[in-house]
């Protein structure tokens, strides 16, 4: 995936608190490094009634610690230095600025067409924990959408992580499909169908029909990043990353890792292959309305 040298990147929809503190003495774990996190409230609940987690791992309880000063709007050098897409295609952080700015661009545009109003959203660049709308969290979470603050928050290693604790090739798509997903919830928060997530758990719950909707909603703007303006082209290879990922934060792949059997009782987001099958179809229909989770088999 290569973005056009001549893109302007809009580096304003980016809220960058690396480095700028966090929660003292390392802060607290909310979850546990995965992505799609629905609701951090959900997931507080959750662990406040002693279930699992929602994410990559077991939830741990909130300790009540104070949030320390937190970073505020996009600093000098990303600002500066997150210019274009000749700029997207040598920096990591300009890469995701640069990926949001698309994924965002398709989502303005189907909303308009539709007679609807988006409101963008902004993602928090973060380092170690933040403070959120839903609750203080820290890196292990992995990336996430709160609605209640209308914000997306990543700590930038989790791509790393990605690739060395959960399988994952990697690559740029790879990481353009995580920011996909969770603006996939920003849509759904948008349209009023996060709230179908009332279920928390099973291989048939809501919660995970809504997260396979956001990995559907990611394969829709995949198969219209190109048309966004900002991405010269996308490869087979490319989409190729997409579904490696998909795969690689499945809820039995992950169970099967970390815990050495799978419970699809226990299930938030779906299956490595109903992931992989979800963004496959979203990429094939190229359009939102081919991403009914909530009217059938899964």
């Amino acid at each position: 995936m290569r973005f056009r040298k001549g893109a302007r990147l809009d580096p304003g929809q980016v809220v960058d608190r690396r480095g700028a503190g966090g929660l003292p003495g390392g802060g607290i774990a909310v979850g546990g490094g995965g992505i799609g996190i629905v609701v951090l409230i959900a997931y507080l609940l959750i662990s406040a009634m002693g279930g699992g987690g929602g994410s990559l791992g077991p939830l741990d309880q909130l300790d009540g610690q104070a949030i320390g000063p937190q970073g505020t709007g996009v600093p000098s050098d990303v600002r500066q230095e997150c210019r274009t897409g000749a700029d997207a295609n040598e920096r990591q952080d300009c890469r995701i600025v640069g990926d949001v700015n698309s994924i965002q661009a398709y989502w303005t545009q189907w909303f308009r067409r539709r007679g609807k109003q988006y409101t963008p959203a902004k993602t928090v660049f973060f380092t170690g924990s933040t403070q959120t709308g839903c609750g203080s969290a820290t890196s292990s979470v992995g990336p996430f959408y709160c609605p209640e603050d209308k914000l997306v928050y990543i700590d930038l290693d989790f791509f790393g992580q990605l690739q060395d604790d959960f399988g994952a090739q990697g690559g740029p798509f790879a990481e353009a499909y995580v920011l996909a997903h969770e603006y996939g919830h920003h849509a759904q928060d948008l349209l009023g169908d996060l709230d179908k997530a009332q279920q928390a758990r099973g291989p048939d719950s809501g919660s995970v029909r809504v997260e396979l909707q956001a990995d559907c909603y990611a394969g829709v703007w995949a198969r219209n990043a190109v048309a966004t303006g900002y991405i010269v082209d996308l490869t087979d290879q490319d989409v190729a990353q997409g579904l490696d990922a998909a795969a690689a934060v499945g809820d039995d792949r992950i169970q099967e890792r970390t815990q050495g059997r799978v419970d699809p009782e226990s299930w938030t987001h779906g299956s490595s292959a109903q992931r992989q099958a979800w963004f496959k179809r979203g990429f094939q229909r190229g359009a939102p309305d081919g991403c009914d989770t909530f009217g059938g088999e899964i």
